[in-house]
């Protein structure tokens, strides 16, 4: 019952996440069915 809380939680942080980057990627690192990390890179185009 506690992942819940946790998903959620993940869910709400990797959609802000998602708002903010052009290019690049967001990845969610799990331990034990739980996530307990998330990773933004970010990448920058020069044009």
């Amino acid at each position: 019952m506690g992942n819940s809380s946790n998903h959620k939680e993940a869910l709400q942080k990797t959609e802000e996440l998602l708002q903010t980057i052009q290019y690049g990627s967001v990845t969610l690192v799990i331990q034990g069915g739980k996530v307990v990390g998330i990773d933004k890179v970010e990448k920058i185009r020069l044009k």
